[in-house]
């Protein structure tokens, strides 16, 4: 991804290059149709600051997402600078936990797509019944239904669901993904998404036809060399922020 001239000297240089990222995963969500009125979130880690990250702010559509507009806070939601922005509690209270125990969390993605939470809500959830879901087959957590996340007493449950997994459905509510960069983040909510969409287009053509264990386990093994860069996501991100700025450019500032 191209990064602009860094604008505010009020961010460290590599500060600046998180918000501009984080900025422009928003738009390409709100491209892609992944936009959830003012709510959902995406958040990353800054690499040079301890329990920080920063996290949209409550209130802005993601196609409204800015790099200076994005709210910094702690791993205790407290704001560490003056932006006059609110942050959703149901946003922090899931992301600030699997921020805070779960150090290759760098960036965490939670949509409430109709194909991703459709997806939740049956029984079986994803099925490998298509090329992106043999993806993710044995590498899915499943977290059940509890109310909006905004009770912190959730937190041990959710993160006991996860175990070593870092991909979840939660049920009856949306998708949640984890990646150590945030284009690896990127690709694999892609696939996850792609693969809901296929299996809920499947299901109204009758009955799908679900790939062996042994083929998925080719599959997955096989499935670096169908990568373009050494970094999971990271040409698939660019491509997509490539298509954005030809729409908007305005996510830089």
């Amino acid at each position: 991804m191209a990064t602009a001239i860094r604008r505010n000297t009020q961010w460290s240089e590599s500060e600046w290059q998180a918000r501009q990222q984080l900025a422009a995963c928003y738009r390409v969500f709100d491209m892609l149709g992944w936009s959830e009125m003012i709510y959902n979130h995406i958040t990353v880690k800054l690499p040079d600051e301890e329990g920080a990250f920063l996290i949209n702010p409550f209130g802005l559509h993601f196609s409204e997402v800015t790099a200076s507009n994005l709210v910094k806070i702690d791993i205790d939601g407290n704001k560490l600078d003056d932006n006059p922005w609110p942050v959703n509690r149901a946003g922090f209270v899931q992301h600030s936990l699997f921020h805070r125990n779960l150090p290759d969390a760098h960036c965490i993605m939670h949509t409430h797509t109709t194909a991703g939470m459709a997806v939740s809500s049956v029984e079986g959830g994803l099925r490998p019944t298509n090329f992106y879901a043999c993806n993710f087959a044995g590498q899915i957590a499943y977290h059940d239904f509890e109310g909006v996340t905004v009770r912190d007493e959730e937190g041990p449950r959710l993160i006991e669901a996860l175990g070593d997994k870092r991909v979840m459905l939660l049920r009856n509510h949306g998708i949640l993904v984890m990646g150590r960069t945030l284009p690896e983040a990127f690709v694999k909510h892609w696939a996850l998404q792609r693969a809901c969409e296929i299996q809920v287009a499947t299901a109204a053509m009758g009955t799908p036809i679900e790939v062996p264990a042994e083929v998925v386990a080719v599959h997955q093994r096989d499935l670096y060399m169908a990568q373009a860069h050494a970094e999971p996501g990271k040409a698939d991100f660019d491509a997509m922020v490539r298509k954005v700025d030809r729409i908007d450019t305005s996510w830089r500032d």
